[in-house]
Order: C-alpha cells, then sequence, then structure tokens
C-alpha cells in the first residue's frame, strides 16, 4: 500500500496517417516524479483523436485498478498534449465525432467511480515526451505494455 497524496498522469495517443497505424502511451508518477506505471499499446487503424481518448481510458482504468492501494490519494492530474481531448474532459468543447463521444462517456463513468478529483491539463508536446515515446515505442513494434 503506498501513501501517494496525487499521481500525476501523462497521456499521448498517436497514428502515423489519420487515420493511421495508431497506438497509445500512458505515463504515471507520484508527486515525487517516481514511476509508478507505464503503458504502451497498438490500436491498430484509428485516428489520433480516437487514439488520444484510448490512452485517458487506459489510464483511468489503471487507476480503477489499484485504487484501493492507495488510500491516501486525493487528486489525479491528467496531462495531455492534445488540446480538444483536454477542453472536451472539461466541458469546454463539444464532442461531435460519435466514436469520440463514446470513449468520452467511458472516461466519465470510470472517473465517477473513482470518486477522486481529477483535473485535466493540456501541455504543449515537448513537456509530454515520456507519454510520447511509449506510442512511439509501440508503434515501431519494440512495446506492447498494458
Amino acid at each position: 500500500m503506498n501513501k501517494n497524496k496525487l499521481i500525476n498522469i501523462y497521456t499521448d495517443g498517436g497514428s502515423r496517417g489519420n487515420p493511421g497505424p495508431a497506438a497509445l502511451g500512458v505515463h504515471i508518477e507520484n508527486e515525487k516524479g517516481e514511476v509508478l506505471g507505464e503503458i504502451g499499446k497498438i490500436l491498430g487503424i484509428t485516428t489520433n483523436n480516437i487514439a488520444e481518448y484510448s490512452a485517458i481510458v487506459a489510464a483511468l482504468s489503471w487507476v480503477l485498478e489499484r485504487i484501493n492501494e492507495m488510500p491516501t490519494l486525493v487528486r489525479i492530474n491528467f496531462f495531455m498534449d492534445s488540446n480538444l481531448a483536454a477542453s472536451q474532459l472539461n466541458g469546454l468543447y463539444k464532442i461531435k465525432n460519435a466514436n469520440l463521444r463514446t470513449l468520452y462517456f467511458l472516461a466519465k463513468e470510470k472517473e465517477a467511480e473513482i470518486k477522486i478529483p481529477i483535473y485535466y491539463s493540456h501541455i504543449p508536446r515537448e513537456e509530454n515526451k515520456k507519454a510520447d515515446r511509449l506510442v512511439n515505442m509501440a508503434l515501431d513494434n519494440k512495446l506492447n505494455l498494458a
């Protein structure tokens, strides 16, 4: 059992072509910067926006699977270089695409199950290198961590 009060989650999704071969990357660390987990997963052929949302859902699933091991957790910060996803998850943009809407509602269901405040922030791509590296490793067939 750990005593983390907050965790920072960096998510990224990418496709080579849009749509094209796609993957997700998730890097999870505590407030001290210690790595708690990483996910890199190939998604098949899809769009970059679907890949971005898939990374967020994968990260929320990771948290749900471990929530009982983190009784002191009071806050979860998400950082992503997708302004679209961050803005939609914060209720600033509407979701027009049906596939994105499905993933959005899945994310919100998981968020409700977690019952801890979750904050979504857009960051520059340069600050999201850890998650981006996992995407590229998965796409280069060097990684499939789930």
